[in-house]
């Protein structure tokens, strides 16, 4: 049976390969803008394609879509696979599905707050410690009460009622100010004025749905159209792919030691994952890096420094593919310097050296030999991709996107009862019973008085007979009769006729 390989160029004709048991142990694509980054990403997602792994990638410019349609002829191309022995080299697409957060180029992409967790929303929303503790109390009141938090709406509802109800919450839940809540609804706002709305709610991505392969065995190729979202809001961007980390992690079981990984994960821009993050965050990403390769999990991370990784998951990453750096300043020497440092040394060349002469397409690459232990870095031109390279016609990604086996299953959203439904019925329900309230009080005051009417007049001294008398005259004084009669008692009754 053959050892499943991926192939990702050649040094001096001969063949430069990883192999697929090692490809979970995660890697590195680092290089200057314009220095060949997305090639090298198109190479290994359709290598990984190939060997029935199924590939989520971050498309930042559009050029990735270029993966569904069959390369073109092309001089250039010529030449190179003239320089590196691919003999079963063909032009083929790739089977590519495609989705979107915060546009119609994809599928969309949503997940609920709940799901997100309160230390990613926090980070999302930029919160300091004392606002982030108001989001943990958040999520665990949710809980408490049972409600389900969704969308932004069901958690600016049950930030609103928090406010309304911070007396009696603090007990037990701590201090709930009103700045830290005014604050968080703010930031909310910003964030759905960045599209974030469409982001949030259901249907939720199910990951299956990213682990598919097609009827040849070829793992599908995902690729999420970043390319407003990345200008538009990045930490949005940053949150989903932390996001899935997360998920996967939580979700996949353990796969031992498997002759090639379960997904592989491409990361483009991914300083944005890491800048401004809290050290608690960190110190979770690390944890999920070091971790999900036991659940065949492979993480690539695309940036343009090495630098941009903490070192600690930098010390993680087993395939290093530099492309070129410039050296122009004395911070880009350094960085130059500790790159190449990074490397296991190759004693035929000065890495640091060779790492600033590198032309459009090679690369300084080292991999892990077969006990896990770095290779020494060798210069390596990378092969030519089989797909197209640059992006597709909007018309040819719509014809994809109707073919997707997904269909319409994410294409209209649903908003179930959450907390925003659950805290305006418990509202409506409140003004009622204080209505309610209201009425009884009224009418028990009216009661009150009626009773009262009774002793007032018990009280008042007992009328003499004449009073009786006069008062009954004057109800009869309207008829001649009456006046007559009147005339002869009142004038017996005094003596008088």
């Amino acid at each position: 049976m053959a050892i499943p390989v991926l192939n990702l160029g050649a040094s001096h004709g001969q063949l430069i390969q990883q192999l697929g048991q090692m490809s979970n142990r995660h890697g590195l694509v680092a290089g200057a803008t314009g220095t060949g980054k997305t090639v090298t990403l198109q190479v290994l997602a359709e290598g990984f394609s190939k060997l029935g792994v199924p590939v989520f990638a971050a498309d930042i410019k559009g050029d990735l879509s270029g993966l569904a349609a069959a390369g073109k002829a092309h001089p250039k191309i010529d030449e190179r696979l003239a320089q590196i022995p691919l003999p079963d080299y063909q032009p083929q697409p790739c089977p590519t599905l495609f989705w979107s957060i915060d546009n119609d180029q994809g599928h969309p992409v949503r997940t609920t707050i709940s799901e997100m967790g309160p230390l990613l929303l926090a980070n999302l929303l930029e919160l300091n410690e004392t606002q982030s503790g108001v989001i943990y109390a958040a999520f665990e009141i949710a809980d408490d009460e049972g409600m389900l938090l969704l969308d932004l709406k069901d958690l600016r509802s049950l930030l609103l009622w928090m406010g309304e109800n911070a007396k009696q919450l603090r007990n037990e839940y701590g201090n709930i100010s009103s700045a830290s809540i005014g604050a968080i609804q703010r930031r909310l706002l910003v964030l759905e004025e960045q599209g974030a709305d469409q982001f949030f709610g259901e249907p939720a991505l199910q990951l299956e749905d990213l682990m598919h392969c097609d009827f040849s065995g070829r793992g599908v190729i995902s690729l999420l159209d970043a390319s407003t979202l990345i200008h538009r809001s990045p930490r949005v961007y940053a949150a989903f792919l932390l996001w899935l980390l997360a998920e996967l992690f939580e979700q996949l079981p353990e796969v031992g030691d498997a002759d090639r990984p379960k997904l592989v994960l491409f990361f483009d821009e991914a300083h944005l994952l890491f800048n401004d993050a809290p050290k608690s965050l960190l110190n979770k990403i690390e944890q999920v890096v070091r971790l999900i390769r036991s659940k065949g999990v492979g993480i690539y991370f695309v940036t343009q420094s090495p630098l941009d990784i903490p070192e600690d998951i930098l010390g993680q990453l087993g395939m290093k593919i530099e492309h070129a750096l410039r050296a122009f300043t004395a911070k880009d020497r350094k960085t130059v310097k500790a790159v190449a440092d990074a490397f296991r040394a190759n004693p035929e060349f000065d890495t640091q050296e060779v790492v600033t002469q590198l032309g459009t397409g090679e690369a300084l690459v080292s991999i892990l030999d077969h006990k896990g232990a770095p290779t020494p870095v060798e210069r390596v031109l990378i092969s030519p991709p089989e797909s197209q390279i640059g992006p597709i016609s909007q018309a040819e990604r719509q014809t994809q996107m109707q073919r997707s086996p997904i269909g319409n299953r994410y294409s209209q959203p649903v908003d179930r009862e959450s907390a925003y439904e659950l805290l305006k019925k418990k509202a409506a329900e409140t003004a009622q019973e204080q209505q309610a309230e209201l009425a009884r009080k009224k009418a028990e005051k009216e009661q009150l008085k009626a009773e009262k009417l009774p002793r007032k007049n018990s009280g008042r001294q007992r009328q003499s007979v004449a009073e009786a008398m006069v008062k009954s005259a004057a109800r009869s004084i309207g008829s001649q009769l009456g006046r007559q009669i009147i005339r002869g008692v009142l004038g017996s009754f005094f003596g008088k006729r």
